[in-house]
């Protein structure tokens, strides 16, 4: 026995051996070294790396349950997908093109990611025995049975909510009277002028452009009515999180985690950035933490969420808002429909209830505002931003492949003014020339030329969307996609991460500029985009792998209640693959979310179905 022990152990010590050789070979792959790998191939760090990988892989490899065929393949492919993410997006961020005739991309993909699958299980056995621990003490407490919201009055709330408003006014005071920006002034324009369009949610039109149009009519002070929008906006922020935190008492989970998220929602850059922004990214991704509170609270007890009426309108509430505030949101919500009928069989009808009555309300609000404000709704160019890029890159890149006919006829929809601003990065320049007219006249003519020309360049199909979408995926992206637009008191330069404007008709106007000065770095610098570490929890792709993590983990325990809210997240953002560009604001319920995300990975039967809890 002991020397079958010794020869497994030998084994293993070889195979280890290897993966990190070989991993630390394939690392430059991986690394945006701009062709210069002496930086790591010729330097002691290489050693370094080669160590820390042989320890980690081999400690994993001794430590993991091998026979664990389930655990491997969800890990093989959550590592399949990050490997391959990082390898196109290295390329994509040093060149802008991915070669997918380099044959070190095919090479480097199965060595990493056999490197990662190992960490990756040994992170879930990690967190399993975490979470084993917290069962032995969690099954001397009694999980409250209170039903959701019924504190929602008692102290420690309101402390909650006045110590999040607290720490948020000092930034508003520097920043006075918030960041006005990201269409903010077309949508205050749409009321002032009395001429709506439904490109933007005509709710939130209403919601900004009404209240700084009050506020000016009484004070004569635009400054002020966009500073009382930032004030309401953040009254509903906060009100949001502190559901949230009052949830966790609910649950137990641990007061350290419960101080960390305050503190978190209190302080972290990104949280007060959008807190304070006119756009209407905050209130809808708001509105998404407290559904997906809903959908926890639905998985974990049913029969007394269904019980619930108080429950029941806050699922309502919460979704419709939603649904108002932004229109991936809609697209997402439809693919939860069968999901949600599927996963509450016993409570089918009252389930369908419910949703109808969103969809209902939804289309009511939504159909009434168009008609009423006579709101113009001729546009295409949105759900068309990839088809529009793609057009562009290859017209740009293998203009040969277009035969005079279709040049012509695509020039009708994109003139040649317009062909020659593509930017990779950015659909703006080129979407903003799309004729929308001649489009709607005979759309399949055009579809027949995108699929045509698709056909004979599907690389470039590939590269034009992964290009103007790979912020979304690729961690050590840089937030560039504005370089060189000039707005109305600066020119974007290294950093697009946050607009920081003022818009007109307001103007900053810094009652503790030191404190401005800090978020317009934050805003238009790279610093922080270049911390190691740091950089991650600014990044929206270092922040989508860690919510990848948490939700296969979550899908190896075979936690599917807890799962569901996952899946509303993942619909999210795999709309915003198919939007103009890739920006912080489009997937903000990574950071709104992440200490939720993160409790449940923690403390994931705190979150379990009651009949587990009780």
């Amino acid at each position: 026995m002991k020397e079958n022990e010794l020869q497994i152990r030998l084994k293993l010590n070889i195979f280890a051996f290897l993966i990190a050789t070989a991993g630390t070979l394939c690392f430059p792959q991986i690394m945006n070294l701009k062709e210069n790998t002496l930086g790591f191939t010729n330097s002691i760090f290489s050693v370094f790396v080669w160590l820390l990988s042989f320890y980690a892989v081999n400690l994993s490899l001794h430590t993991i349950d091998l026979a664990d065929k389930r655990g491997w393949k969800i890990a093989g492919i959550l590592s399949f997908l990050f490997t391959a993410a990082m390898l196109f997006g290295v390329r994509l961020e040093a060149e802008g093109n991915v070669n997918f005739k380099d044959w070190r991309l095919w090479v480097t993909l199965p060595v990493l990611t056999c490197f990662f699958v190992i960490l990756v299980r040994k992170s879930w056995n990690f967190l399993g025995n975490v979470e084993r621990k917290k069962e032995t003490y969690a099954s001397y407490v009694k999980i409250s049975a209170a039903p959701m919201g019924a504190r929602a009055l008692r102290h420690p709330n309101v402390l909650a909510f006045v110590f999040l408003f607290l720490c948020w006014l000092p930034v508003l005071l520097a920043v006075y009277p918030g960041f006005f920006v990201y269409d903010a002034q077309d949508e205050y324009l749409q009321v002032a002028s009395r001429t709506f369009t439904t490109h933007h949610p005509l709710v939130h039109v209403l919601m900004l452009g009404g209240i700084i149009c009050a506020v000016h009519k009484v004070t004569d002070s635009y400054n002020l009515g966009i500073a009382c929008y930032t004030v309401v906006q953040m009254f509903l922020t906060a009100g949001g999180f502190t559901v949230l935190l009052a949830y966790f008492r609910q649950r137990k989970v641990s007061k350290i985690i419960r101080i960390l998220a305050l503190l978190y929602f209190a302080l972290f850059p990104v949280i007060v950035m959008f807190t304070l922004c006119s756009a209407k990214d905050a209130v809808f991704t708001t509105a998404l933490l407290l559904l997906l509170v809903c959908m926890l609270e639905m998985g974990r007890s049913p029969e007394r969420f269904f019980a619930s009426p108080k429950g029941m309108a806050f699922f309502v509430v919460s979704a419709l808002t939603m649904l108002l505030f932004r229109k991936n949101g809609v697209y997402a919500f439809v693919f939860m429909v069968p999901v949600l009928l599927f996963f509450h069989k016993k409570h089918r009808k009252k389930m369908g209830m419910l949703l109808g009555i969103i969809f209902a309300l939804y289309f009511l609000v939504n159909s009434s505002l168009t008609i009423l404000l006579h709101a113009q709704n001729e546009e295409n160019q949105e759900i068309l931003t990839v088809p529009i890029q793609q057009l562009s890159r290859t017209y740009k890149f293998n203009k040969e492949v277009f035969s005079d006919e279709q040049i012509r006829t695509l020039h009708e929809i994109l003139p040649e003014e317009a062909l020659v601003l593509y930017n990779p990065k950015l659909s703006d320049p080129v979407k903003y020339h799309f004729r929308n007219a001649a489009f709607t006249k005979d759309k399949s003519k055009y579809l027949k030329l995108w699929i045509e020309i698709g056909l004979k360049k599907p690389l470039s199909y590939i590269n034009a969307w992964l290009a103007n979408s790979y912020g979304f995926w690729y961690p050590d992206t840089v937030i560039d996609v504005y370089s060189g637009n000039t707005v109305f008191t600066f020119t974007y330069r290294d950093s697009s991460y946050f607009g920081y404007e003022v818009e007109e008709p307001g103007y900053r106007d810094s009652k503790i500029p030191w404190l401005d000065e800090a978020y317009r770095r934050l805003s238009l610098e790279v610093e922080q985009e270049k911390m190691p570490i740091i950089s991650m929890l600014y990044s929206p792709g270092g922040m989508f792998w860690c919510f990848a993590f948490v939700c296969s983990y979550v899908f190896y325990r075979k936690k599917y209640h807890i799962l569901i809210p996952y899946l509303l997240v993942l619909l999210i953002w795999m709309t915003v693959l198919l939007g103009p560009t890739y920006l912080p604001r489009y997937v903000l319920i990574f950071w709104f979310g992440l200490p939720l995300f993160a409790a449940i990975a923690i403390e994931e039967e705190k979150f379990a179905t009651e009949e587990k809890t009780a």
